[in-house]
């Protein structure tokens, strides 16, 4: 007897385990609250920007770099992290064509395209905050915005405004993707 119900205890701590699996917080299969997530805050030139967390490795202060013969010149160049090769990307350059000025607030923000790592360069980090996804509003750029297209959406918080970045849009760019110089 004690038998079966050790292994209806542990058929039961099998369905638990399968339960929560599938559960995300914040995430309601229900027509429920909204979806939430949780993004890092930073600012890029005169814009305060937000992306989500989950395509941030870590966030990292600027490495040495070695630069890349041929390749774009928003490409800062390679950095050993780890012992792994991170290519360096100056947000900021690539978008306006302006270089950043790095100082002592300017981070990296380890990400992957296409499982090779990659830091995008940005001029400060404020910090994590949680988003909902009910809250955002569609943003209207200006025409000649550089971020219309990698920015769709923004959230307010009282005075502030985050413009949500959208890295898989940033990343399927052709211009991104094509780092080498033409």
């Amino acid at each position: 007897m004690k038998l079966n119900g050790n292994i209806a205890a542990f058929a039961k701590l099998i369905e638990y385990e399968k339960r929560s699996e599938t559960f995300a917080p914040g995430n309601s299969h229900d027509s429920g609250p909204s979806r939430e997530w949780s993004g890092v805050t930073f600012a890029l030139g005169d814009s305060r920007l937000a992306c989500r967390i989950d395509h941030i490795h870590e966030i990292l202060p600027i490495p040495a770099s070695t630069p890349v013969p041929g390749a774009k010149p928003w490409i800062i160049g390679l950095a050993n992290v780890r012992g792994s090769l991170m290519t360096v990307v100056d947000l900021l350059w690539f978008l306006t064509g302006v270089r950043s000025a790095v100082t002592q607030r300017s981070r990296l923000l380890a990400t992957q395209l296409n499982k090779v790592p990659i830091g995008l360069m940005i001029d400060e980090v404020f910090g994590q905050r949680h988003f909902l996804d009910s809250d955002a509003v569609s943003t209207r750029l200006p025409e000649n915005s550089s971020l219309r297209g990698i920015v769709n959406k923004q959230h307010r918080f009282g005075a502030e405004t985050w413009q949500e970045l959208d890295l898989d849009q940033l990343f399927n760019t052709a211009e991104f993707l094509n780092g080498a110089a033409g």
